[in-house]
């Protein structure tokens, strides 16, 4: 959907994963291995089992991090140390993308639920790094992650953000929800996003480098 209205915004956020990179990459479905490799070394479960419990904590507290650090006392430092090496190899600079995001007018931010490691090696790897204010990852959101409100509540707190004047550009649909519920325009990203027929989705972007191309946004000051 080109020619999206975004006048009125002064700060952009973004999610990171399978967002400012596409699904179709399969680098998420690396991520979930690993998850799952972890939960047998730390449960002593079968695998199938592993997975549906870390699939479990995923859908109760938005992230299977959070789940592990409640019922099992987890270390974030050393489960995100899983992915210190993570091959990123799949993904690649995208020129439209990088120069898109690189114009946009306003303060831009990442918004994840990954970790400082990860966000600044996906970043660094899509030529992304240094176009952004800011990332606010999961360690600064106190280990409360999306869709959960008071991540939001602490993005906006630290870095005095009005969400009326915000947009937020995400793959997932619940985390968007609350976005929304707070003020802020929301864009399902992926090529599955003009499926959606969600209300509080107010704009759809297959291709995020296609949609802020086509989109309007205010005239720098």
């Amino acid at each position: 959907m080109s020619g999206a209205d975004l006048s009125h915004v002064d700060t952009w956020l973004f999610d990171l994963d399978n967002t400012l990179y596409p699904l179709e990459t399969g680098l998420g479905v690396d991520i979930s291995e690993r998850i799952t490799d972890y939960m047998e070394r730390l449960t002593g479960l079968p695998r199938a089992e592993a997975r549906a419990l870390q699939k479990r904590y995923l859908a109760e507290h938005g992230l299977t991090l959070r789940g592990l650090m409640l019922n099992h006392d987890v270390d974030p430092d050393a489960f995100h140390a899983v992915f210190a090496d993570l091959s990123l190899a799949a993904l690649s600079r995208e020129p439209a993308l990088v120069a898109a995001i690189g114009c946009l007018p306003g303060r831009r931010f990442v918004f994840t639920n990954a970790d400082a490691g990860h966000a600044g090696r996906v970043l660094a790897r899509l030529g992304l790094e240094g176009l952004f204010h800011a990332v606010f990852h999961i360690e600064s959101a106190g280990f409360t992650p999306k869709p959960d409100r008071l991540a939001f509540e602490r993005l906006i707190a630290t870095h005095r953000v009005t969400p009326a004047a915000s947009a937020f550009f995400e793959d997932s649909v619940s985390i968007l929800k609350t976005a929304a519920e707070l003020g802020m325009t929301t864009v399902l990203v992926g090529l599955g996003a003009e499926a959606n027929t969600d209300a509080f989705i107010h704009f759809r972007a297959p291709r995020l480098a296609a949609f802020l191309v086509g989109a309007r946004v205010r005239e720098p000051v």
